[in-house]
């Protein structure tokens, strides 16, 4: 049996796992044509719509297409210890296996350095608490116990984690300092976008501060109160300044390198020990150089 929990809204539930697993199309609409699916204990049709934080049930024994292995991918710790590890993710590494790529991603990483995971989330998301997204650069908590998992998810949910991301916007921002709380839900037209919505959304909340203006950009913190999809590139897009080369969010060419985004400070109570724990991450390379070729702003 596979248990995964939805952390997206309003898609279809054979999408979703078409997305999630390596379950072919065809395979899944036979498990759930013969009632393998469960969404929150209960057998559903194709055409459901997940709600996040669904609960979902494979039923089967069905092998699937490939096995996902443990591979030499570098990554940095910044800290470990026998509960958990905060971890710097680089720019373009994928959190974990899905639509196609089972190799390449940070869960492929984490099964080569350890085989103390937690498997709350599944068999494709062994310690994965939350995610950040695969341009998107900096800290990421793992769990190596279902225990601490647990307690750590519950801590997300109650905004007990305080996450700052640094990103580089387009565009002069004048004000200071903003707060952006505007709900965000799934784009209707684009199914891969997030959108600010009063339509099947929920309430996100970003504060913003200017850290630094230059000609054309502004160099912003980003303090995060709920942690919604894309939340801060899409709050940035809304109020006219995108992420500087967002490939999604910006109506500008971008790079490979993606968005300019990085998850900077976290600061958490340990699950266990119950000390204060804060970690702050340096901008890569790549960030820090293209800002050294940034005209400084003329007030």
């Amino acid at each position: 049996m596979i248990k995964l929990i939805s952390n997206k809204k309003n898609i279809r539930v054979d999408k979703y796992l078409s997305e999630e697993t390596t379950y072919s199309r065809e395979q899944i609409k036979k498990l759930i044509n013969n009632n393998l699916v469960k969404v929150n204990e209960k057998p559903v049709k194709a055409s459901l719509k997940l709600e996040i934080n669904d609960e979902i049930e494979i039923m089967a024994d069905l092998k699937e297409e490939n096995n996902i292995e443990p591979k030499n991918i570098p990554f940095e710790i910044v800290y470990e210890d026998e509960y958990l590890m905060v971890i710097n993710k680089p720019s373009g590494l994928v959190v974990h296996p899905g639509n196609g790529n089972l190799n390449n991603t940070l869960v492929n990483a984490l099964m080569y350095y350890t085989k103390n995971l937690s498997d709350v989330g599944g068999e494709f998301r062994p310690g994965i608490v939350h995610r950040i997204d695969k341009d998107t650069s900096g800290l990421l908590m793992i769990a190596k116990t279902n225990k601490v998992h647990e307690l750590l998810a519950d801590d997300f949910k109650h905004k007990r984690i305080k996450r700052e991301y640094i990103a580089l916007l387009n565009g002069v921002f004048k004000n200071s300092s903003a707060t952006i709380d505007a709900p965000i839900g799934r784009d209707k037209k684009f199914r891969e976008k997030m959108t600010v919505t009063m339509d099947n959304s929920k309430n996100a909340i970003t504060h913003l501060k200017v850290l630094k203006r230059y000609k054309n950009n502004t160099l912003v913190s980003c303090t995060l109160e709920t942690g919604r999809t894309h939340q801060i590139r899409v709050h940035m897009a809304y109020i006219g300044y995108p992420v500087f080369n967002d490939p999604v969010y910006s109506n500008k060419n971008s790079t490979s390198f993606g968005q300019f985004l990085h998850s900077y400070k976290m600061t958490f109570i340990h699950p266990i020990t119950k000390k204060e724990m804060s970690f702050t991450c340096p901008l890569p390379e790549y960030f820090k150089d293209y800002l050294e070729t940034l005209e400084d702003y003329d007030s």
